[in-house]
């Protein structure tokens, strides 16, 4: 899976966008550490409400408005990055990941389009992904280290159909 990084100062707005125009349909969290950390958060979003509120305590991440987690943002080094996974099916049928390196032009006409949107962010010694159907759009931001390194953030969906497929599945009128 390719992965793309943008600016630690747009985190919150970053994901703002995401919450506002995508369908976030499971969040993950656990510590960071060896032998893949203590699960804090492992749940199914579907047909849920996913939200979040940034103040000066910290984040605060709410289900259907109950708190489910909480980041102080004592340690917050980078920003959120994103990646996508991608599958392409072989001569004989058969789905394989599509696996690449940074550098990756997101919008390769030659790569199959996304079945899944990953936003991931270390917070206070805990990773945190949140998972979405589909492409989240990217647009370019900056360069962070030329010629193969930039950053990127979050776009709004870019046509009607993105728009549409968000509404059914929001309610409820399209399937997985």
């Amino acid at each position: 899976m390719e992965q793309y990084w943008m600016p630690k100062a747009l985190d919150f707005e970053n994901l703002r966008l995401c919450l506002d125009n995508y369908y976030a349909d499971f969040l993950y969290i656990r510590l960071v550490g060896s032998m893949g950390g203590t699960v804090k958060v492992n749940e199914n979003l579907k047909g849920k409400v996913f939200d979040f509120k940034k103040d000066t305590s910290g984040l605060h991440l709410f289900i259907d408005s109950d708190e489910v987690f909480y980041f102080p943002l004592k340690d917050h080094k980078k920003g959120f990055s994103l990646a996508y996974k991608r599958i392409k099916l072989t001569e004989d049928g058969i789905g394989r990941i599509v696996m690449l390196s940074h550098g990756i032009d997101p919008y390769d006409p030659k790569l199959p389009e996304p079945q899944r949107s990953f936003l991931r962010i270390v917070l206070d010694n805990h990773l945190m992904e949140i998972f979405f159907k589909g492409r989240i759009n990217l647009k370019f931001h900056s360069w962070w280290n030329k010629p193969d390194w930039k950053y990127w953030t979050i776009d709004k969906p870019g046509n009607i159909e993105e728009i549409i497929l968000k509404q059914q599945i929001e309610y409820g009128e399209k399937d997985s």
